[in-house]
């Protein structure tokens, strides 16, 4: 990719979803919600998900400050996550994140890109921890 094309992506998908992100909100109604911060750069990102029936992410939010790649990064993950299982939220990997954000990024860039990813992730863990101990605590 020449630096041209690289600038006229960056310019035409990134930036829109920096300056006029997808559901950059705090919400009240969570179903589950996590924070991260990268530490190299201080960029920070919490994701919301309203989780419904079947397990399906009806609506996804973030809030957060930092570089154009971290926030558009979480812009473009809340849009693409909703309307998707939990299940497919487990399968879903670094490699397909970086393909959604369309451009090439270095190794440091990229853990801004993957901020929200990272958050996804540790979120749908601890809520998979929290369900295997609600199953497994005996019943009153």
């Amino acid at each position: 990719m020449s630096t041209d094309q690289y600038e006229e992506l960056y310019e035409d998908y990134i930036l829109p979803h920096f300056e006029d992100p997808y559901h950059k909100e705090e919400i009240e109604c969570a179903s589950c919600q996590h924070s991260e911060r990268n530490p190299l750069c201080g960029d920070t990102v919490t994701l919301q998900l309203i989780i419904g029936k079947d397990d399906i992410i009806e609506k996804a939010f973030f809030s957060g400050n930092g570089c154009a790649i971290s926030q558009a990064g979480a812009s473009i993950l809340c849009e693409e996550i909703e309307g998707k299982t939990v299940t497919e939220l487990e399968k879903f990997s670094a490699e397909e994140m970086l393909e959604l954000l369309k451009v090439p990024l270095t190794a440091t860039r990229q853990r801004c890109g993957l901020l929200g990813f990272k958050v996804l992730k540790t979120m749908l863990y601890s809520r998979d921890g929290e369900r295997i101990e609600e199953e497994s605590t005996p019943s009153p």
